[in-house]
């Protein structure tokens, strides 16, 4: 899982390598359009990751036989997610208007965000069969498909950024084109899996395909909107502090991009390992086995915390060429250098709040934690950011919103292994 994460993740540092060499503006462009994407795309990829619990849940109680209309119900889910998606995407002018961005910025970020509109229904439904083989315990197509996807992206966005392809070099929309082709590519190699794959023959996934059925839907609903709030809360704080930042100047918000980056780089790490806690939890949940499911909590806890706490370490160690790896230009080089020593601090937190949250989702627990990451990311991390950064007698600038993220961490992670704990006390009650 963790793999898979990584090689899916590779598309956005192909991309912030390549604009991070090709030029400044570029980059700043696919810091904002990049943002805006990512958090449109995560809040309605959480709301799909319902059919996770779902599926491990039945699952675990042995009704496999329920399985495939579960997930034909999800990709229903994910059809209808596409109307709004992008709708947000072509009409960003209510996210823009939040901060003064550069006018070059600005009209590079429309375009870019217009090409990946026509890649996000098939984005949609790869995250729906990307969670649907997380229940499974089947991480290894993801991975295969993961890595054919980087590396197509790498060799297209190459060629359109550049110019190799033997027409005017396109920037960042070469950067857009490649992904909406590569998001196609995706979802037409999940395809395939579902319907040829020998390890899916008993849940035959595609067969008998039911029309969009009220009562599955309101469930998936029900228990994904949460989930989808809270990874729109989360992303969406690192997307709006893109755009406070940006009217600092592209400088700044080139070197925020790089940060940012190498933070989500570092997720994937937290976030593989919760994926699996929630299969894990979900699955024994559904089998009512209370004991063993709180061993996985308690394992996904223990292992997230001390593999990110030893990544944060590391990234403290590398930093100097780890941002030189993304820019040429010093000035950029140096605003990054002065943000990265948050996020290294900040893994242990950032581990054990996504652990402990993606565990309570196999409890089907997902109201609370959403509260809590609103109190948590917007309002400590963009509140307490907003403050730090632009007011007081000596403004903090793009580092405010860095720290005001690191106490916003520590809180959710108090909160959330708190709730957690309260949950597994609960169930063995």
């Amino acid at each position: 899982m963790l793999i898979a994460q990584l090689t899916s993740m590779g598309m956005m540092v192909i991309d912030t390598a390549l604009l991070g060499h090709y030029g400044t503006e570029d980059l700043a462009a696919v810091a904002v359009g990049g943002g805006i994407y990512i958090s449109v795309l995560f809040a309605f990829a959480g709301i799909l990751q319902a059919v996770a619990p779902c599926v491990a849940h039945l699952r675990g109680a042995g009704r496999g036989n329920e399985i495939a209309g579960a997930l034909q119900q999800a990709f229903w889910l994910a059809l209808l997610l596409t109307v709004p998606g992008i709708l947000i995407l072509l009409h960003p002018e209510p996210l823009f208007a939040l901060s003064r961005i550069d006018p070059g910025v600005e009209e590079k970020a429309r375009a870019y965000l217009s090409l990946l509109a026509v890649g996000l229904p098939a984005a949609l439904i790869y995250r729906t069969f990307h969670a649907f083989c997380n229940a499974l315990g089947k991480p290894r197509p993801l991975l295969v498909i993961s890595i054919a996807s980087t590396l197509l992206h790498a060799l297209l966005a190459s060629l359109l950024v550049t110019g190799r392809w033997g027409g005017e070099a396109l920037g960042v929309l070469g950067c857009g084109i490649s992904n909406a082709v590569v998001g196609w590519f995706s979802m037409l190699a999940a395809a395939g899996y579902l319907m040829f794959a020998k390890a899916l023959q008993r849940y035959q996934p595609l067969a008998n395909w039911q029309a969009p059925r009220r009562r599955p839907l309101v469930e998936l609903l029900r228990l994904g909107v949460p989930m989808g709030f809270s990874n729109f809360v989360e992303i969406s704080s690192f997307t709006l502090m893109a755009l406070f930042i940006a009217q600092l100047g592209a400088t700044v918000v080139a070197g925020h991009r790089i940060v940012a980056n190498l933070a989500a780089l570092c997720y994937m790490l937290p976030l593989a390992l919760a994926i699996a806690t929630l299969a894990q939890v979900g699955y024994n949940a559904g089998a009512r086995d209370w004991p063993r499911a709180q061993a996985s909590a308690t394992a996904g806890l223990l292992l997230a915390g001390v593999l990110s706490t030893l990544l944060g370490g590391l990234l403290w160690l590398l930093a100097v060429p780890l941002t030189a790896a993304y820019s040429d230009d010093p000035a950029v080089r140096s605003v990054a250098l002065g943000l990265l020593g948050y996020v290294a601090f900040y893994q242990l937190f950032d581990a054990v709040q996504t652990i402990a949250a993606h565990a309570l989702r196999g409890y089907r627990i997902t109201f609370i934690p959403m509260l809590v990451h609103v109190v948590c990311f917007w309002g400590v991390g963009l509140g307490g950011g907003w403050v730090l950064a632009f007011t007081g007698s000596r403004p903090l600038g793009a580092a405010g919103f860095w720290l005001a993220s690191l106490l916003g961490l520590v809180l959710a992670s108090i909160l959330l292994s708190t709730l957690l704990r309260r949950a597994l006390q609960w169930v063995e009650e």
